[in-house]
């Protein structure tokens, strides 16, 4: 055990004093930033109010988006006739088609119909006299015989009635809706309808392998265009799902990123040398052009692209151009302000042998500079990707249009999750080729 003097504990607080006199921000910052933290949490909570948010949100609406997001529902609807007869209707554009004949739908015997609406566990049975909902093990009686419905027994908890009708609450399979007259199903299954062919088209509800033959060695359904392009023709112009509005749009949105980024660092790389101090040693210049490119990126692209909507209606030249402004200011604040901070040395070196400007910039800097900016210009540009679905839905073109459309219909939240699927893959193939350029270029390792 070393035991130390006085003197000689003197001598190391003299020579360390920052560990033995530290300063109050030294020995409470931490704390102070955690108080101030939690403080500023509880300002929070308080200012958005998120308590009363968080009880009255409509939690309940989540699982049904999502659920609409991968799956789609038939509506068919039994009309009670005078003479007892019960008329089968569905609603305009069906993903049956004009002509529906589905397997879970049985005539019994005694005129009454069945509707499987999941299995052997959830039927509906319509009559002229009475409907039967068998759900959850029960099977329960509506009568529809007299002036309103009825349940007949007890009314379970997943079972509604109104004044003039009853509703049956079947979870994720759909529901039922049952009045004196008529009889509502919802009808719910997985997947998305008609996603390669809609009802329109001559492959409509065909087999995969009898498809796959009349493409490949089958007769001409008509003369004048071959079973191959007649399906992609079909598929292209699907009306349900727009294939080819879609995949147009989306490239729109990749065409717009490219373009606005391109025009933004072929603008602001020539600019980005004047505002550079130790390039251009005019203080003047310098600060109108770096105030210049903090106006052109302090704007948003969105507020950018309902400018130039205005100005030049709605369209992809709108998010073209509204990239390339804020990719101007942003890009030409990185080019200068990484020109700032090159090594003079080998610029010095090259100007000292009387080179003219020009070869002192390409190659005293230009070594130096270009795999910092093509790095910084991939990098914004797959930002841009994401950004230009963004400004679409304001209306500058592209998929972000098209997906803001589906969205106001609020019906379509298949068609949204197609959408959202193209982009994201998109963004994860741009993000993955833009990540393996920079690594390259920098002569990193990717990881």
């Amino acid at each position: 055990m070393t035991v130390i003097d006085a003197n000689r504990m003197h001598e190391i607080e003299t020579r360390y004093p920052e560990y033995f006199h530290r300063s109050f921000r030294q020995r409470f910052g931490g704390l102070m930033i955690l108080i101030a933290t939690l403080l500023y949490s509880l300002y929070a909570v308080w200012f958005f109010d998120l308590p009363k948010l968080f009880a009255e949100a409509h939690w309940e609406r989540v699982g049904i988006y999502l659920s609409q997001w991968v799956s789609y529902d038939v509506q068919p609807e039994f009309r009670i006739e005078g003479d007892g007869s019960i008329d089968i209707r569905y609603p305009r554009f069906s993903p049956l088609g004009d002509n529906p004949h589905p397997d879970w739908l049985v005539n019994n015997p005694d005129g009454s119909i069945t509707v499987s609406i999941s299995g052997t566990s959830r039927t509906v049975t319509v009559s002229k006299s009475q409907t039967i909902v068998t759900a959850h093990g029960v099977s329960v009686p509506v009568d529809v015989s007299s002036g309103a419905p009825k349940v007949v027994g007890p009314v379970p908890g997943w079972m509604t009635v109104y004044d003039d009708n009853v509703l049956a609450d079947l979870g994720f399979a759909g529901n039922v809706s049952i009045s004196v007259d008529r009889v509502k199903i919802r009808k719910r299954f997985i997947g998305w309808a008609n996603f390669i062919f809609d009802t329109q088209s001559s492959f409509f509800d065909k087999p995969v392998r009898e498809v796959v033959s009349l493409i490949v060695s089958g007769p001409r359904i008509k003369p004048d265009q071959s079973n191959l392009s007649l399906a992609f023709d079909d598929i292209w112009n699907n009306s349900e799902w727009q294939h080819g509005d879609v995949w147009t749009k989306l490239f729109q949105t990749i065409v717009m990123a490219f373009l606005g980024t391109l025009l933004g660092s072929l603008t602001a790389f020539p600019l980005a040398f004047l505002a550079a101090r130790n390039i251009t040693p005019n203080r003047l210049l310098n600060q109108i052009l770096k105030r210049f490119f903090d106006f052109l990126r302090s704007v948003d692209m969105l507020i950018w692209a309902l400018f130039l909507t205005r100005a030049f209606g709605p369209g992809p030249l709108a998010g073209s151009g509204a990239i390339f402004l804020t990719e101007t200011g942003t890009l030409g604040k990185l080019y200068s302000e990484g020109l700032e901070n090159i090594d003079n040395k080998p610029r010095e070196g090259i100007k000292s042998t009387g080179a003219q400007t020009v070869l002192v910039h390409r190659y005293g800097i230009m070594p130096q500079i270009v795999p910092v900016f093509v790095s910084q210009t991939l990098y914004q540009w797959e930002s841009n990707v994401r950004g230009a679905t963004i400004i679409g839905a304001v209306g500058a073109g592209g998929i972000g249009l098209k997906l803001w459309e589906a969205m106001r219909t609020n019906a379509n939240w298949e068609n949204v999750a197609y959408m959202v699927i193209l982009i994201l893959i998109v963004v994860f193939i741009f993000d993955t080729a833009s990540n393996a350029l920079r690594h390259r270029l920098m002569g990193t390792k990717a990881h």
